[in-house]
């Protein structure tokens, strides 16, 4: 009897032991990047290419040649025709791109493990300005390309979800928990919030394990992923997209309104992606 507990007190150490140690790994994969996020970016090159590219620096023009539409109005505005729309516009720059990483659904869902390769993904990449134009910054969104590279997804004002996501460093990784518009530093298995709305996400608590985090999250959406009731009842519908408000088959650059206004073309080149995760309010009805 006493060499069976003894048995299963070895085993429990090497599974604990295992577990530490491929949680280290994952995290180890993901957190080589350093504060730059280089090396966990596939295809940078790439990235940088695109960020840098006529292309977006003309629809960043776009964007802030028009002023932002107050209040929550999804009605889009067009956006004047210019050989050059960069002209008139202060001289800046678009910085590097950074990792926007997000919790995963299979996190959310108790199906992945608590680790950082199982619990966090890369969504988007994320850039600003070096300077203000016209006391405005934006956040310009690349999505991946399917087959490899990077496209621009969107220009969003404001430049939060940059400031935030840069905030990563060796050893460490950012990411977000949107519903809440949460921000937080995950240090090995350690959660730590970087905003108020994340201190909120973890009930007031400096920080908690990745495994109990995981369980806050599991608790407050699992049952409201995609495909669930919550979903197709459409309760958890957000930000619509500009083919919902403009003819498809338009190219005219339109400024696309609501809690923060991006940039959107109907007909494909500028899309208005619709966020998977929605307000905390959304996530609570």
């Amino acid at each position: 009897m006493r060499h069976q507990r003894t048995a299963v007190k070895r085993e429990t150490s090497r599974i604990s032991r295992l577990s530490i140690v491929l949680a280290l790994s994952a995290f180890a994969l993901l957190s080589i990047a350093g504060p730059a996020g280089a090396a966990a970016i596939p295809d940078y090159q790439a990235a940088l290419d695109a960020v840098k590219s006529p292309a977006v620096r003309e629809a960043v023009c776009r964007f802030l040649s028009v002023p932002v539409p107050e209040g929550g109005s999804r009605t889009p505005l067009k956006v004047p025709e210019k050989a050059d729309p960069c002209e008139g516009l202060p001289t800046f720059t678009i910085k590097d791109p950074v990792a926007l990483n997000e919790i995963t659904a299979g996190f959310v869902a108790g199906t992945a493990q608590p680790i950082a390769t199982e619990a966090i993904k890369l969504s988007y990449l994320v850039s600003s300005l070096n300077v203000a134009v016209n006391g405005r910054n934006v956040t310009v969104m690349l999505g991946a390309t399917q087959g490899g590279g990077w496209h621009l997804a969107a220009v969003r004002d404001g430049d939060s979800d940059t400031t935030y996501a840069g905030k990563a460093t060796l050893g460490t990784l950012v990411f977000t928990e949107p519903q809440l518009r949460a921000w937080y530093q995950l240090k090995l298995t350690t959660v730590a919030p970087l905003n108020d709305q994340a201190k909120e996400g973890l009930d007031g608590k400096s920080s908690v394990s990745l495994s109990d985090y995981q369980k806050l999250v599991r608790a407050r959406y699992a049952d409201k992923l995609p495909g669930s009731d919550y979903d197709s009842k459409g309760l958890s519908s957000g930000y619509g997209t500009a083919r919902e408000s403009a003819d498809a088959s338009s190219s005219t650059p339109l400024i696309v309104g609501g809690a923060s206004a991006a940039l959107a073309l109907a007909g494909g080149a500028f899309v208005l992606r619709r966020f998977r995760l929605r307000r905390r309010r959304d996530s609570t009805a």
